[in-house]
């Protein structure tokens, strides 16, 4: 294998494969990138056996095609440390990859490409299109409530599902729940629900964008793949069967008040500084158009910042982890935010003013 190919058209899809690449890995190989030249075409694969991501770009010269796996990180950290515009030959020597750039020369291990592992094709029942901005928005609406290791592993991931005219996402850790939706043009009868691992979910919406240009996914028994322009992402999906989120959505609540969101993130931010760095809980005093934001910690130092809201009901206090309603005033991209309380105990719905494609509840804390 021989081929030539300048800095820029290795590097991206380089960077995006080798964020699949695990640094600690239980077998060698998995910390490889597996590069294949064929006629002027070069695909990058990278993965961990629950994802794997293939990125392909153009060689401007191919002498030999052939394939080699390196490892991702040396040959990354390589090629983003060459000057800008530079041209990169790399070529398979007695069992070596060598890379040759300007005056620069390195020589890296390979390992051999039939060990390097694929994930399997399963059935592949239902393909779709979806714009790639409806996706990414879907993700980024919902992604902060996924959990990180929880031992309801069902937990650590995205539920993805896809039904006739709408796709929604939805995410929680136990503490708090995001739910989007959006109207798609898809036929699906009977509707699919997918969990998605959490790794799967943050390496996709690296290669979305804003616009309307098509993803389209494969919905698998056992996978889920998706294609945009140069990339083909492919993830297993996890076994287990997801909370019934409609069942988790207070209905009952009667304290309804508007605030400007950024203002309410603030104060919020302003006033965590000093709560309980442990549970970072802080009260929330509900008054006739105002809301009183208190917080303290064992060192006896306390915060107290007031913000005006719309609100004619009767007062209310009720405890909250700070950091799970930053996170939600930070993904809504309306000015303003409506806040839907019950009663102490109860579980708080914020959405935008009159419902949105995006709503978020959030437990409360005994403090």
């Amino acid at each position: 294998m021989k081929f030539s190919i300048s800095r820029e058209a290795l590097l991206r899809p380089l960077a995006l494969v080798a964020g699949v690449v695990e640094r600690r890995q239980t077998l060698p190989v998995l910390s490889n990138v597996l590069i294949q030249v064929e006629q002027d075409q070069v695909s990058l694969t990278g993965t961990d056996l629950e994802v794997e991501l293939i990125g392909r770009t153009v060689a401007s010269q191919v002498e030999e095609p052939g394939g080699i796996t390196v490892p991702a990180r040396k040959l990354m950290d390589i090629c983003k440390s060459l000057p800008d515009q530079s041209e990169i030959q790399l070529s398979l020597e007695e069992g070596r990859a060598v890379l040759r750039s300007g005056r620069s020369r390195f020589t890296l291990s390979t390992l051999p490409v039939a060990e390097f592992p694929s994930i399997e094709d399963g059935q592949s029942s239902v393909e779709l299109s979806l714009p790639r901005g409806t996706l990414k928005h879907l993700i980024d609406s919902t992604s902060f409530a996924m959990a990180q290791q929880d031992v309801r592993y069902y937990l650590n991931g995205m539920l993805l599902e896809f039904a006739t005219n709408l796709v929604r996402a939805v995410s929680t850790d136990g503490h708090r729940l995001a739910v989007c939706s959006r109207p798609a043009e898809i036929q699906l009868e009977p509707s699919q629900k997918l969990i998605v691992p959490r790794k799967g979910i943050l390496e996709l919406v690296r290669l979305l964008d804003d616009s309307e240009e098509p993803v389209s996914l494969t919905l698998g028994a056992n996978h889920i793949r998706a294609h945009t322009g140069d990339f083909t992402f492919t993830s297993k999906l996890v076994d287990g069967k997801f909370p019934d989120f409609e069942r988790v959505v207070p209905r009952n609540g009667d304290k309804v008040f508007i605030a400007e969101r950024s203002e309410l993130r603030q104060v919020l931010s302003r006033t965590a500084i000093l709560s309980n760095e442990k549970y970072r809980g802080v009260r929330l005093n509900l008054e006739e158009g105002n809301l009183r934001v208190m917080a303290n910690n064992p060192e006896q130092e306390e915060a107290e910042e007031n913000v005006g809201i719309e609100y004619a009901g009767s007062s209310m206090e009720i405890g909250f982890n700070v950091g799970y309603l930053v996170d939600v005033l930070n993904v809504l991209d309306q000015e303003r935010v409506q806040m839907t309380l019950g009663d102490p105990n109860s579980s708080a719905l914020m959405e935008e003013p009159g419902g949105g494609d995006a709503l978020y509840v959030v437990m409360p804390m005994r403090l």
